[in-house]
C-alpha cells in the first residue's frame, strides 16, 4: 500500500514508521530538517521496545507528496488543519482514504470541509516524541480507533498487520471525547510545571484542579449528546500509573518554543461552554495559563 503522511511530527514518525518497516510504500512530509536528516541517514531513526534501528523510509518537504497515495494520515497541528488541507487537495487521488490523526474532537469535520470529502477520525493511543531531526522516540502504546467507512476494515487490517492495533468504531467520536477530557485534564498542568505526569499529584490541589476541569468537559459533551465513557474521571486519574513520564505534547510544544494546541483542547471546551451557557473556569484558567507561557516563551525567543 502507498502511504503519505502529512505532518511528519512525533505521530507521523511512530505511524509512518511502523508502515514502512512492514513493508509499505511510506512518504513523510515534513519540515526541511527532518527531510534532511532521513536523507543523510538513510531513513528514519526509530528508537523503541519495539525496534531500535533505522526504517528506510520516503522524505518529502512539498503537499504534493501525498500524489499517488491509497492512504493518508494527516498528523498536522490542530491550528495548520485548513491552511495544511488546501495544500494538499489538489495531489489527492479521488478515491485516497484520508484519516485524521490529531489532537482535539473536530479535526476530521473542519478537514473535511476544506477537502469537500469525508475524511475519516481517529483517536490515537501512543506516547511518543521527537528525539532530533528525522529521530522518532517510542515510549509505549500504538493503537488506533478509526471511523467506519466502506474501507475501514481493510485499513484497520493493514495497519493491525503492521503491528498497529486498529479497531473500527462507530463510536469514535465519544472515544475522542474521551480522550480530550484526559488531555485537558494533564496537558496544560504538565506543560505549565514543565513535569512529566507521574509528578503532578506532588502538589496539594492538582488533583483537585484536574476533577474540576473532567466535570466541565462532561458537562459541554452531555450537552452536545456525546456519552463520554462513563468511568472517564477513574480512567483519567488512572494515566498517571500507567505513564508516569510522559510529558504532555504541550509541555514539549513550549519547551521547543513552538505554538501548542491548547486552543483545541481546554479552549475548545471553553467555546463550547459559552456557546451552551456552561461555566468551564478551570479550563479557561488553564487555557490561559499556557497561553501566558507561550507569550513569555516568544518574548524571550532570539530576533
Amino acid at each position: 500500500m502507498k502511504i503519505a503522511v502529512m505532518g511528519a511530527g512525533a505521530v507521523g514518525c511512530f505511524y509512518g514508521g511502523m508502515l514502512a518497516r512492514a513493508g509499505h510504500e511510506v512518504t513523510l512530509i515534513g519540515r526541511p530538517a527532518h527531510v534532511d536528516a532521513i536523507a543523510q541517514r538513510g531513513g528514519l531513526k526509530f528508537e523503541s521496545a519495539i525496534f531500535d534501528g533505522v526504517i528506510p523510509i520516503g522524505a518529502d518537504t512539498e503537499a504534493s507528496g501525498v500524489a499517488g497515495a491509497d492512504v493518508v494520515l494527516f498528523c498536522v497541528k490542530s491550528a495548520d488543519t485548513e491552511e495544511a488541507g488546501r495544500e494538499i487537495a489538489p495531489h489527492l487521488m479521488r478515491d485516497a482514504a484520508v484519516i485524521s490523526l490529531q489532537n482535539g474532537v473536530d479535526n476530521a469535520e473542519r478537514l473535511s470541509a476544506v477537502l469537500k470529502r469525508t475524511v475519516l477520525p481517529s483517536v490515537v493511543y501512543v506516547a511518543a516524541g521527537m528525539g532530533g531531526p528525522g529521530h522518532i522516540q517510542h515510549h509505549g502504546r500504538g493503537d488506533l480507533i478509526i471511523g467506519p467507512s466502506p474501507r475501514s476494515d481493510g485499513i484497520a487490517k493493514t495497519f493491525t498487520d503492521a503491528a498497529i492495533p486498529t479497531v473500527v468504531s462507530g463510536e469514535v467520536l465519544a472515544r475522542l471525547w474521551d480522550k480530550l477530557i484526559i488531555n485537558c485534564a494533564y496537558n496544560a498542568l504538565s506543560a505549565i510545571a514543565q513535569l512529566p505526569y507521574g509528578r503532578l499529584f506532588e502538589v496539594d490541589g492538582a488533583k483537585q484542579v484536574m476533577d474540576s476541569a473532567i466535570i466541565e468537559c462532561i458537562a459541554v459533551a452531555a450537552e452536545l449528546g456525546i456519552a463520554v465513557s462513563p468511568d472517564i474521571r477513574e480512567k483519567t486519574f488512572a494515566l498517571v500509573k500507567v505513564m508516569p513520564d510522559q510529558m504532555s505534547s504541550t509541555a514539549q510544544d513550549l519547551a521547543r518554543g513552538k505554538p501548542t494546541e491548547i486552543d483545541f483542547l481546554n479552549g475548545h471546551v471553553v467555546r463550547k461552554g459559552v456557546e451552551f451557557g456552561i461555566p468551564t473556569p478551570s479550563n479557561l484558567a488553564l487555557q490561559v495559563a499556557v497561553k501566558l507561557r507561550e507569550l513569555e516563551r516568544a518574548e524571550k525567543a532570539p530576533r
